[in-house]
C-alpha cells in the first residue's frame, strides 16, 4: 500500500509530499508521486519517493499509477475547461486498481458553491460518488497566495483593485491545505472516508483590510479600490490576463461579495491540529521574499 499524490510537482502537490515526508510515521518509500515529467520530480526521487509517470490527458498512462489498497490524493488539474475528462480518467484508473481511498481537492461549498470556477469541481465530485470509491472531499477555500503572489502591481500602483465590495475571504495558505491533505491520507480510514471537509482559514478578512495590512507591512500607501465587474474585467484584460480567466476572477469577486468564500467551519484547523496561518503572516513573508 502506498500513499499516492497526483500532480506532485505542482505548487500544492509538492507541499503535500513535504508534509508526508515530515511525518516520522511515514517512510519515504511508502510515498508515490504521480508526475508527467520525471526530470521535474528528480528531487522527490532523491528523497526516496517513488515516481509513477502518468498524464491526466493520456488515460492509458494511468493504468499503472495506482495499486490495490493505495490511498490516493487527486489534486485537481490546473487547466480550467479540461478538468472533468482529466479527473474522470484518474477516477476510472483508481477504481480499476481498487484503491482504498480517493481524496479530492475540490472547492469550498462543494455542490452549493455559486461561482463558475466551482462547476468542474461539482462534476468531479459527482463522478467520484457515482464510482462508488471510498472517498474524502477536501473542499479548499481560497489560497492566501492568490493575493500575495500578485503584490508587485499592488505596490507599484498603490492599490488593490477588485469588484468584491465589502465581502470577506477566509483564506489559508497552500501549506495549511497541504497539511490537511496529509492528515487525511495518513489518518484512520474509517475516520476520513465518506467525509466532506469544508476547509478555510480561521479568520475572514476584507480586501480593504488586506490593503491596510500590505500598507502597514510595506510602509507604503495602499488603498482598496472597488470597481464594477465590467470595469475590473477591462482592467485585467488590459493588463494581459486572458479574457476567459479574467472573467473567472471577476466572477469569484462577485462570489466574495456574496459571502461565498467567508465560510468558516473550523475543519481546517482541526485537521492540522493548529490555527491556520494569518493573512498578515503571509503578506510579511511575500514582502520579505520580494526584497
Amino acid at each position: 500500500m502506498s500513499i499516492v499524490v497526483t500532480g506532485a510537482t505542482g505548487q500544492l502537490g509538492r507541499l503535500v509530499v513535504d508534509a508526508l515526508l515530515a511525518d516520522p510515521a511515514v517512510p519515504a518509500g511508502s510515498v508515490a508521486a504521480v508526475v508527467r515529467d520525471k526530470e521535474k520530480a528528480a528531487d522527490l526521487a532523491d528523497r526516496g519517493v517513488e515516481l509513477r509517470i502518468a498524464d491526466y490527458d493520456r488515460p492509458e498512462t494511468l493504468a499503472g499509477a495506482f495499486g490495490a489498497g493505495d490511498r490516493v490524493l487527486l489534486i485537481s488539474g490546473s487547466e480550467v475547461g479540461r478538468r472533468v475528462p482529466q479527473h474522470a480518467a484518474v477516477i476510472d484508473a483508481a477504481k480499476a486498481a481498487g484503491v482504498a481511498q480517493l481524496a479530492y481537492t475540490g472547492v469550498l461549498g462543494g455542490p452549493d458553491a455559486d461561482f463558475d470556477l466551482a462547476a468542474e469541481h461539482k462534476e468531479t465530485e459527482a463522478l467520484i460518488l457515482a464510482s462508488g470509491l471510498p472517498h474524502t472531499f477536501l473542499r479548499n477555500g481560497w489560497y492566501s497566495e492568490n493575493y500575495t503572489a500578485n503584490l508587485a502591481p499592488v505596490l507599484a500602483h498603490g492599490a488593490v483593485v477588485a469588484n468584491a465590495g465589502e465581502g470577506r475571504v477566509a483564506s489559508a495558505t497552500r501549506a495549511d491545505y497541504a497539511a490537511a491533505a496529509a492528515a487525511v491520507l495518513t489518518g484512520p480510514l474509517d475516520e476520513h472516508t465518506g467525509r466532506a471537509y469544508e476547509l478555510s482559514g480561521d479568520e475572514a478578512w476584507s480586501l480593504a483590510e488586506y490593503a491596510a495590512e500590505v500598507a502597514a507591512r510595506s510602509g507604503r500607501e495602499i488603498v482598496y479600490t472597488n470597481v464594477p465587474a465590467a470595469a475590473h474585467l477591462e482592467i485585467l484584460t488590459g493588463a494581459g490576463v486572458p479574457e476567459p480567466f479574467a472573467a473567472i476572477l471577476v466572477d469569484v469577486d462577485e462570489a466574495i461579495a456574496r459571502g461565498s468564500l467567508a465560510v468558516r467551519t473550523g475543519d481546517l484547523a482541526r485537521l492540522i491540529g493548529r490555527p491556520t496561518t494569518p493573512i498578515g503572516t503571509t503578506v510579511a513573508e511575500a514582502l520579505a521574499a520580494a526584497g
